[in-house]
């Protein structure tokens, strides 16, 4: 779905914004990924007024890429992309129905491929990953503010 949603909460706090993509095997491309979380973070920001930097949508697009190529690398099956904005955090949400979880490996200049876990937690805040039967959710949290994780002034 290429629209901005509001999910409803409990707790009496505003609502956070979603987007959601639908990754099937006939449909949406990594590069379709990226431009479909580039086009929701610019919508916040234009139309919305959340503080969206540059950086941070550069880091949104790399992590998109690297989440949903091992989606697509290890998954059968269609996959699930999920933005959410929850205060000033992006939570950027990959389903996919390969039940086994990544692991980050150490790190090895010599090792050709296998990188893209240890880019995704060098940049996030924060890497969570859940079973959800029958595959599992990887969520990066990703600061909208200023200063994301992994970029020098």
């Amino acid at each position: 779905m290429d629209e901005i949603l509001a999910d409803p909460v409990d707790d009496g706090s505003p609502p956070p914004l979603t987007a959601a993509l639908v990754l099937n095997e006939n449909g949406a491309t990594i590069s379709q990924a990226r431009h479909f979380a580039a086009g929701f973070l610019k919508t916040l920001r234009d139309q919305h007024k959340v503080d969206v930097t540059t950086e941070t949508l550069e880091i949104t697009q790399l992590i998109v890429s690297e989440l949903v190529t091992n989606a697509r690398k290890y998954a059968p099956g269609p996959a699930l992309l999920k933005l959410q904005i929850v205060g000033p955090t992006l939570r950027l949400h990959v389903w996919d129905s390969a039940p086994v979880r990544p692991e980050v490996r150490s790190a090895d200049p010599e090792r050709i491929g296998q990188h893209g876990l240890e880019i995704i937690t060098a940049l996030a805040q924060t890497v969570d990953m859940r079973s959800a039967p029958p595959g599992k959710w990887v969520t990066a949290h990703i600061s909208l503010g200023t200063d994301p994780p992994g970029i020098t002034s």
